[in-house]
């Protein structure tokens, strides 16, 4: 069984209480019918939930969930997933600028392409992104894995600080602090894994990644050179 709301005439305050009072009462799979690309859809839900959005959304998509399975059938504006801690989102089109800015944990998939700034100040967890990503992607990343199956736009890796954006076509610019470095047999392992997981060609021929150059303090925790 399934819940269906139908957000065509609703605001967003009262489409995200209506989620949550949903997940409280132990519902496991909601419907968001004509969402109309509306902004903040499913932000701060909390629970073992999935929920299915029958359309586009706009900005903050999914922001500070935590646990949820949330699939956009189409696109998605600014920031999905902004300051996730766990969970799943899927973009099935395309996606704005600063997929994933700041997650905590858990997983991003973008289907088609992504803007700029993808996975600015990202912590941990895994972005996917299927086509390319634009301007300054990996922007003051602070740790956590990428993975672009297309190419990379200027400045791509700006002022990272730890962690990996793995890509397999080309790389416009790299910013500050960043370099391209060859994939061992751990990366490679990793990635066919990561790639059959979500329904993406898993050939690694031509994978190479993004890491630091040079260490950085990141408080809480010890240097690192690659994150």
């Amino acid at each position: 069984m399934e819940m269906e709301i139908d957000c065509r005439d609703l605001s967003v305050r009262e489409i995200n209480r209506t989620i949550k009072e949903a997940v409280k009462n132990g519902e496991k799979r909601i419907v968001l019918l004509n969402p109309g690309a509306k902004h903040y859809l499913a932000a701060g839900v909390v629970g073992d939930v999935e929920i299915i959005v029958k359309g586009s959304a706009g900005y903050f998509a999914g922001t500070m969930i935590h646990g949820v399975r949330m699939i956009i059938e189409k696109n998605a504006g600014w920031f999905a997933g902004d300051n996730m801690t766990d969970g799943y989102i899927e973009i099935q089109g395309t996606a704005g600028d600063g997929v994933g800015q700041g997650i905590y944990g858990g997983t991003i998939v973008v289907r088609g392409n992504a803007g700029a700034r993808t996975g600015e100040i990202m912590k941990n967890g895994t972005i996917i992104i299927g086509g390319n990503s634009d301007f300054m992607t990996g922007l003051y990343m602070m740790g956590g894995r990428m993975v672009v199956l297309g190419n990379l736009r200027g400045m791509a890796g700006e002022s990272i600080v730890r962690g990996a954006i793995y890509f397999k076509g080309e790389v416009d610019s790299l910013g500050k602090n960043a370099k391209v470095v060859e994939i061992d047999e751990q990366d490679e392992e990793w990635l066919k894994e990561i790639l059959k997981a979500h329904d993406f060609p898993t050939f690694t021929e031509k994978f190479r990644k993004i890491v630091p150059i040079k260490k950085r303090f990141v408080y809480g925790s010890a240097p690192s050179e690659e994150g």
